[in-house]
């Protein structure tokens, strides 16, 4: 009998009862806003702030509405302007080259490697070509960031860090966020923790932390913050930079707070999943396992293999196969983007060159999620069906 798995790849835990409860409390109260608070009121966003603050080891932390929101505002706040490069990943989601085109910069696209992390070679071939790098730690996978950052920091290339995906992750203990100038992290529903949408931004830097908090659309409102510099920093910056509102709102910050005080038992869960998945998918023919080197800790929230070298009508029907037996599976090969699965030659408002070397990789790229809904025993069966239709295909 053949077997099949009948969960949902798309379905989250649900929200913990301790944040239903503080959502509850902001919405009995009506204050949502976050700088609508009452006298001695610090507001479940300032808190939000300043306890992830802390949870990073940074000075300053602001939350916005969204990870993509939280990119643009930190493009803008290092001073990019239109016409201006930036250098960003070839294998990344679209809302990181979106963020670059929302402020009128052009992407300058990077190459992936078979680790899914970006091109350090390729990257050291074109860091004169912007001043800025967008980083997109995609899908979890963390480069040498050693190396990387020896590497902008002698050409002046300032780092934005994309951590939607490695939120809890670490290089060689440092968490991911940290090496560069400002780190960028999502709160979306598919990411680590869930308000529906949300963003978070981090940095050492007082004036760039000023500059994203009035961005952000602080108005003069500022002093309200915990986590951000003091107003002497403020006014240095205020009549200059503009407001284009993302704030985050007290609802949204009531949720995550709770979320993120349990982050690291929830990695662990993720972890688990993954191995177990990727103890079943090893040796199988035709399928590369991507290797997690020993200096990264990750968060296996997602799970990626390689079909290199294969057709596209074979990778087709490994998808095709996977899904009638209920294993969604998403190919980043495609000639034309499906749902999320956009590569830099699909984003026709940003001009590219073929890089035949990360085409082929990007061709053998498949992609699945890992959600907390899965028990191990699920885990095990999704490797098993994986194993055998990669096998059939390949074999026949």
């Amino acid at each position: 009998m053949t077997e099949t798995f009948t969960g949902s790849f798309t379905q989250q835990e649900p929200i913990p009862e301790e944040a239903v409860e503080a959502a509850l409390a902001v919405l009995r109260h009506g204050r949502l806003h976050r700088y609508n608070v009452v006298p001695g009121e610090l507001g479940e966003t300032a808190l939000l702030e300043q306890e992830f603050a802390a949870q990073m080891g940074a000075k300053y932390c602001l939350a916005v509405s969204s990870g993509g929101y939280a990119l643009a505002t930190a493009l803008r706040a290092v001073g990019i302007k239109p016409g201006d490069q930036v250098l960003t990943n070839a294998f990344t989601l679209a809302p990181v080259p979106g963020s670059i085109a929302s402020v009128n910069a052009r992407p300058v696209f990077v190459g992936v490697t078979e680790d899914l992390t970006i091109d350090l070679d390729d990257l050291e071939a074109k860091l004169d070509q912007a001043r800025v790098l967008m980083l997109s730690h995609m899908r979890g996978h963390l480069c040498d960031m050693d190396r990387l950052m020896k590497m902008c920091d002698a050409a002046g290339v300032i780092v934005i860090e994309d951590c939607a995906h490695t939120m809890g992750a670490a290089w060689r203990g440092q968490l991911s966020g940290r090496q560069g100038a400002i780190g960028c992290y999502s709160c979306q529903t598919y990411k680590h923790v869930n308000s529906g949408e949300g963003g978070l931004l981090i940095t050492d830097d007082e004036e760039l932390a000023a500059k994203a908090t009035m961005l952000s659309g602080s108005y003069m409102l500022y002093e309200r913050h915990l986590a951000a510099p003091g107003p002497d920093v403020f006014e240095r910056i205020k009549y200059n930079t503009p407001n284009v509102s993302g704030r985050m709102d007290n609802l949204r910050a009531a949720i995550l707070r709770p979320q993120l005080r349990d982050l690291n038992r929830q990695v662990e869960r993720w972890n688990e999943r993954y191995f177990e998945i990727e103890k079943g998918l090893r040796g199988t023919p035709g399928l590369t396992i991507v290797e997690r080197p020993e200096a990264e800790t990750f968060v296996g929230s997602s799970i990626q293999f390689l079909l290199l070298d294969w057709s596209p009508e074979r990778v087709n029907e490994v998808i095709k196969r996977c899904a009638a037996r209920g294993v969604e599976l998403k190919w980043f090969g495609g000639a034309e983007p499906s749902g999320f699965t956009s590569r830099y030659d699909s984003w026709r408002y940003a001009d590219s060159s073929p890089m035949p070397k990360s085409d082929r990789i990007l061709a053998g790229i498949v992609d699945m999620r890992v959600p907390l809904t899965f028990s191990l025993e699920d885990c095990d069966l999704i490797a098993r069906i994986i194993r055998a239709e990669v096998s059939a295909v390949y074999q026949s």
